[in-house]
């Protein structure tokens, strides 16, 4: 039989710890991160970890068990068919239709019920969840925690007169990782100091400059755009939300000494001609030196993907140095892009995104790894293989009324250690175009040597 260190070894490989530097709910950063959900994908475990739990508890106190929504309702649901203890589901908000009902199953009041939560920080939402399931006539005594953040809660619900039982302490797991050479001297340090109460300093990563990528970017267009970056001292890129060919080659005569390269959205060009549009915007192109970048945000299934770049009307493919698309279809979905680079949607800009953490790793996941790929766009960090592509910067910041959040080139450059800066609005609506993008251009470019 496994013992409980090779358990939490085998937990450990599906990614539920990382450390690095993390910023909290609360907005504290922290050297570590929990998230236990990856668990519940791998049954064994799962099923494993449901015994581990059930080894600690009085099981003949227990008539009900519920796991706090939503990470510990597999643990559960597990832990009830392992001990034939009914269970009972809590809601996170009461439906408003049907029964209105926040705990859900079959139940009578004045049974003892066991809450399983995945990991105890606070203690604070536990006791909102407590005094939930005990509005409905249900007792609850004890907990059952899967990893105690040591950060007090666990102190906190037994002054409330809760008996709190902890398979693993963060100071136990550091530990076993300590031993298996997984974590460093230093970083246990660091988080021992955060545990203590005591404001971690984490060592500022420096930030790579154009010259340093061009060692590490190895793609083709990675190369032209950092090669015009340092050429013009320029990493402004001009969104041409135009609606006319007209509009969008007068743009570009004012803008285009200043940018390393032009965003399209092509299919918004009302009189769009291949000829008229696309010929001389190539010219335009060529004669001041910028890439085109086309806004498509590709987001469907390969085979779709590849008539949309290179078929129809716009046919992309014939014209355009690098696009956008989205990863949601997985890695075999970019093999279409050939000839160009890709940029991918990693996150996005607008309020209420569905990009969360967990997408916006996986995505990166597979940015880094297909060729096809050397960018993102993103509002976060992004790992140094890639150049980071920030929309929604504009020099005064704040939002527009819908959705749109913009952030400063001195935010993106020091916080997000951005690489080029897209401008829409800033510039092509300003009152002297020209002027605009010069100013851009300077306020971006200094941005980024003050970063270094």
């Amino acid at each position: 039989m496994e013992t409980k260190k090779e358990f939490f070894l085998e937990c450990y490989k599906l990614g539920i710890i990382k450390f690095g530097r993390f910023t909290l709910k609360s907005g504290i950063e922290s050297p570590f991160y929990v998230d236990l959900r990856p668990l519940a994908s791998d049954p064994k475990i799962l099923k494993s970890l449901a015994n581990y739990l059930l080894e600690m508890l009085p099981l003949d106190n227990f008539d009900l068990i519920c796991g706090v929504p939503y990470a510990a309702l597999p643990m559960a649901t597990a832990m009830s068919l392992e001990s034939y203890i009914p269970l009972i589901i809590k809601r996170k908000e009461a439906k408003d239709y049907g029964t209105k009902r926040l705990i859900e199953g079959i139940f009578t009041k004045g049974q003892n019920c066991l809450l399983v939560e995945d990991v105890i920080t606070s203690g604070k939402s536990l006791l909102e969840t407590i005094d939930e399931v005990e509005n409905e006539g249900i007792d609850v005594s004890d907990i059952v925690v899967v990893l105690d953040r040591q950060q007090g809660g666990k102190q906190l619900l037994e002054s409330r007169g809760y008996n709190v039982h902890t398979l693993f302490t963060i100071s136990e797991v550091c530990k076993m990782l300590q031993e298996e050479g997984h974590l460093t001297d230093d970083e246990i340090e660091r988080i021992q100091d955060f545990l203590n109460g005591n404001n971690v300093k984490f060592e500022e990563k420096k930030r790579l400059s154009y010259e340093d990528k061009l060692e590490i970017c190895d793609h083709s267009v990675a190369q032209k755009l950092l090669k015009i970056a340092v050429e013009k001292r320029s990493n402004l890129i001009v969104s041409a939300d135009v609606t006319t060919t007209k509009e969008l080659l007068d743009l570009v005569e004012k803008v285009g000494p200043h940018i390393v390269a032009l965003k399209t959205h092509i299919d918004i060009i009302s009189d769009f001609d291949a000829d008229n549009t696309i010929l001389p915007l190539k010219d335009l192109a060529s004669k001041y030196n910028f890439l085109l970048m086309e806004d498509r945000k590709f987001a469907d299934i390969g085979n779709t993907q590849e008539l949309q770049f290179s078929m129809g009307v716009f046919k992309i493919s014939n014209w355009a140095d690098f696009v956008t698309a989205q990863v949601i279809a997985g890695y075999d979905s970019l093999d279409c892009f050939r000839n160009v680079g890709v940029v991918a949607i990693l996150s996005m800009s607008s309020t209420g995104t569905l990009t969360d953490l967990q997408y916006r790793e996986q995505a990166a996941n597979i940015a880094v790894s297909h060729p096809n790929v050397f960018g993102g766009v993103s509002q976060n960090r992004i790992p140094d293989e890639l150049l980071l592509f920030t929309p929604g910067v504009n020099l005064a910041d704040s939002g527009d009324g819908k959705g749109q959040q913009y952030n400063t080139p001195e935010h993106v450059f020091n916080k997000l250690q951005t690489d080029f800066i897209i401008v829409g609005r800033g510039i092509y609506k300003s009152d002297d175009v020209e002027k605009a993008a010069l100013n851009y251009k300077i306020a971006g470019w200094n941005a980024y040597e003050k970063s270094l």
